[in-house]
């Protein structure tokens, strides 16, 4: 068996072990624990990139990639919700939180042009890695009381219902591939070649437009799934367990 199999065979069942979860070593650290040379390790770690286990990146070093989010489709869900209940946490870095006014976000609220909007954009983080860059809109008559809340870890349809007396339970979403602007993929930290979802959402508390968000997720990152028929469908449908994540090494 050439070295770099040896070498890829044990980092295979390392990984598998969970001993990367913190970090992935780097190249030099890796070469020593061998005693092999760096080709030899380079050959081994590419063929684990081609696999879809780690990434390796210029000046990034390599890292365990996660595995996909899921979201159910077909309701009104919480981001926020969906991520901490698959055992992540999700943070958010506020960009904006203020007063604005915008002809297309009041006309799809049913607003006048000139009314004013809460506007709230986030970078939404799951276990500190950016993944969504989500900008909403809602009126301000309505929602004004989000100004004084602090985003950095809740959900936005809590804080709605608990300072608004607002709980949205309708509305629609649309999923399209989108080709991310210079700015989204610095704020998301995606390669110009990386693919990325556009969504946008129109959520609403019986005829009344609470809501209009439009954003931008990383299709890296997240998966959307639809369910139907009984219980034996989901049971069938198991996702494969996760590899033990980890930053650069």
């Amino acid at each position: 068996m050439p070295l770099w199999s040896q070498v890829l065979q044990d980092l295979r069942g390392r990984l598998s072990a969970g001993e990367f979860v913190e970090s992935f070593p780097g190249d030099v650290e890796l070469t020593g624990y061998y005693q092999v040379s760096r080709q030899t390790v380079r050959e081994a770690l590419r063929r684990l990139q081609a696999e879809g286990v780690i990434e390796r990146g210029r000046g990034r070093g390599s890292f365990v990639r996660q595995l996909p989010i899921e979201q159910q489709l077909g309701t009104l869900y919480s981001l926020f919700r969906s991520v901490e209940a698959q055992g992540h946490v999700q943070t958010s870095t506020v960009r904006s939180l203020e007063i604005r006014r915008d002809r297309e976000a009041a006309d799809l609220l049913g607003c006048d042009p000139d009314d004013d909007l809460v506007y709230l954009e986030r970078i939404r983080m799951v276990d500190g890695w950016p993944v969504v860059l989500d900008c909403s809109w809602m009126p301000a008559c309505l929602a004004s009381p989000l100004l004084g809340a602090d985003f950095g870890h809740t959900a936005l349809y809590r804080e709605l219902e608990q300072r608004c007396g607002l709980r949205p339970d309708s509305g629609w979403e649309r999923i399209s591939p989108v080709m991310p602007t210079a700015e989204q993929r610095r704020l998301l930290g995606i390669g110009t070649r990386d693919p990325a979802y556009g969504i946008e959402r129109l959520a609403c508390q019986g005829p009344l437009a609470v809501e209009w968000r439009h954003g931008v997720i990383r299709a890296d990152r997240f998966r959307f799934v639809a369910r139907w028929g009984d219980g034996r469908v989901d049971a069938a449908f198991e996702a494969p367990r996760a590899v033990p994540t980890g930053r650069a090494g």
